[in-house]
């Protein structure tokens, strides 16, 4: 097999090694196997891009396989959420689309294999004796007073579980291995348990369901997986993945374990996400903050910024935080070269052209995208009354303030320069409008004969023309950015930002943005990269998320802090 061109890392050295000994006769086999217990969050893309891109790149194969073992927290939701994600980021499994409880007949079958090869045994203590008796990481575990049970008394007590005999929690089928192991996975694990819940996929047809160590290496067998990638917290599982293939003598794929994937600001914990839905936090599991991959499709992000991202953080063995700015970044350079430029005013000031004819209205011409030639031009409505950026007025302006102030000139972008002639204020002192004058020999912008020149450029909308939708502001959801370094006592919900979320229920858009569609992408000039809501747009009234701003502000935050 030729060796793919894309770089190199630690995970595809062991394949490349694997190809050129002829070991699985240079078979190339990944799998995905999420549990369907939750959306899938920006760390899964990451396990996405590998194992699908390793099979890509070696003209292999990669399965999706849902490790469906728990039926109490388990939904079709989230098994039909995880193949719309999986897809979404640009990935196919074409026929092989197979599920744990597939296998549970085999399962089943290889647990009374090693019950009647004395390596496990039906345990009845509870899950606290349990505990008890496992011993620490500085003292070995004591064997369990049921750990000599025969075979056959064994196999009799598995199958009574098998038929409903005993209540939850009552009895479990653990592996005989070694209470003196120094990795305490390794003593007597439990790789069967009674529960009886009704499975979204088998029914009642089982009231026993298999632990996830013990049914992830027999799913990889029998799928004929040749690499098994996780991340690096099964690192320590590894020896009892290798320990149930070797005792049932059946296909053994080898385990390669990388970097979970951690980003600042940001929470992975499907244990915590779920929290945030089910106490309303969020909107929902694709909350445009959640750090799911529907939540992100949500926001505007794009499957190629989310691949980019992916392959610019690389693979590596040690885990690390990466800084969200880089997955910011992956977003921000791609929609500089695709979205269309457009003027949005968020917080908005009028300004009344007081020498500009009542009732005239021009058309200028504003370029679509400078950073694409081919994307053309569009019309611009320009009126005497406009509406500008309340922040980009100032009375009293520090030295480099170069935008409007009293008596100064600005260039509105497309349209003429305009210099501030009065500040109009209502009773409790709020500026309510501009007075201003305009060159008419700067129309488009242009310098005027005369040379001289501004040095602020701002944007503005046609208040006669003006588009009012609501845009929703979304930043990080947590303000620290370790969100998870909580004082003790404290809910981890204490760094939550209370600003990840501010709507405008009234911004102002040019009249272009009437006929956007859902899912389409802008920049609104100077405030961000936007996104039609796919969800809440309606025709002619759209509702625009921000996906990114233009730069990162938090950097600057931390700075001043």
């Amino acid at each position: 097999m030729e060796m793919p061109t894309t770089p190199s890392n630690f995970i595809r050295d062991i394949i490349n090694a694997d190809i050129a000994s002829g070991k699985n006769k240079g078979r190339v086999h990944t799998r995905f196997p999420p549990e369907p217990n939750g959306y899938l969050h920006i760390g899964h893309a990451k396990a996405i891009c590998i194992s699908f891109g390793i099979a890509r790149d070696y003209q292999g194969l990669c399965n999706l396989r849902f490790d469906d073992t728990n039926p109490e927290k388990e939904e079709v939701e989230y098994v039909d959420s995880i193949r719309e994600d999986v897809r979404w980021l640009g990935f196919d499994w074409g026929e092989r689309e197979y599920y744990a409880s597939d296998y549970f007949g085999q399962l089943y079958e290889h647990a009374l294999t090693l019950i009647k090869n004395g390596k496990a045994y039906v345990c009845d203590l509870s899950p606290d004796e349990q505990r008890q008796y496992r011993g620490t990481f500085n003292e070995p575990g004591r064997n369990s007073p049921f750990r000599d049970r025969s075979p056959e008394e064994n196999l009799n007590l598995f199958e009574r579980m098998k038929a409903g005999e005993f209540p939850d929690g009552a009895r479990v089928l653990r592996a005989k291995i070694d209470m003196a192991s120094p990795n305490i996975t390794m003593r007597d694990p439990t790789i069967y348990r009674i529960k009886k819940a009704s499975h979204h996929r088998t029914g009642d047809q089982w009231c026993i369901y298999p632990m996830y160590d013990f049914t992830h290496c027999i799913s990889d067998s029998i799928e004929g997986i040749t690499h098994s990638i996780c991340t690096l917290e099964f690192e320590n599982n590894r020896p009892l993945y290798d320990w149930v293939l070797d005792q049932l003598g059946i296909h053994h794929p080898q385990q390669i374990e990388f970097a979970r994937l951690n980003i600042t600001y940001t929470l992975l914990s499907k244990r915590i996400l779920l929290k945030l839905v089910q106490q309303k936090i969020v909107s929902g599991w694709n909350d445009p903050r959640m750090p799911t991959i529907s939540g992100f499709r949500r926001r505007g992000y794009t499957p190629s910024a989310i691949r980019a991202f992916c392959d610019k953080i690389g693979v590596a063995k040690f885990n690390s935080t990466i800084d969200m700015v880089l997955l910011e970044n992956s977003i921000r350079e791609e929609l500089n070269k695709t979205a269309p430029r457009v003027m949005a005013v968020l917080d908005p000031l009028k300004v009344v052209i007081t020498n500009y004819p009542e009732g005239k209205t021009e058309e200028m011409e504003a370029v679509n995208n400078p950073e694409d030639p081919a994307a053309g031009t569009r019309i611009l409505p320009f009126s005497k009354e406009l509406y500008i950026e309340r922040e980009d007025f100032r009375e009293d302006a520090p030295k480099k303030f170069f935008r409007l102030v009293p008596g100064g000139e600005v260039r509105l972008r497309y349209g003429y320069f305009i210099k501030c002639e009065k500040v109009v204020k209502d009773a409790a002192g709020r500026i309510t409008e501009l007075h201003c004058t305009y060159d008419p020999e700067t129309r488009g912008g242009n310098n005027p004969p005369d040379g001289r020149k501004v040095k602020g450029t701002i944007h503005w909308v046609s208040a006669h023309h003006a588009l009012k939708a609501e845009v929703r502001l979304y930043d990080h959801l947590f303000a620290a950015k370790d969100p998870g370094d909580v004082p003790e006592g404290q809910d981890i919900f204490v760094n939550l930002n209370p600003k990840s979320l501010e709507t405008v229920s009234e911004a102002l858009l040019e009249p272009s943005l009437k006929d956007a569609k859902p899912g389409e992408r802008f920049q609104f000039e100077r405030l961000g990269y936007f996104f039609a809501d796919p969800i809440d747009s309606k025709s002619g009234h759209p509702v625009f998320n921000r996906t990114v701003t233009l730069r990162d502000t938090w950097e600057k935050i931390e700075k001043k802090g």
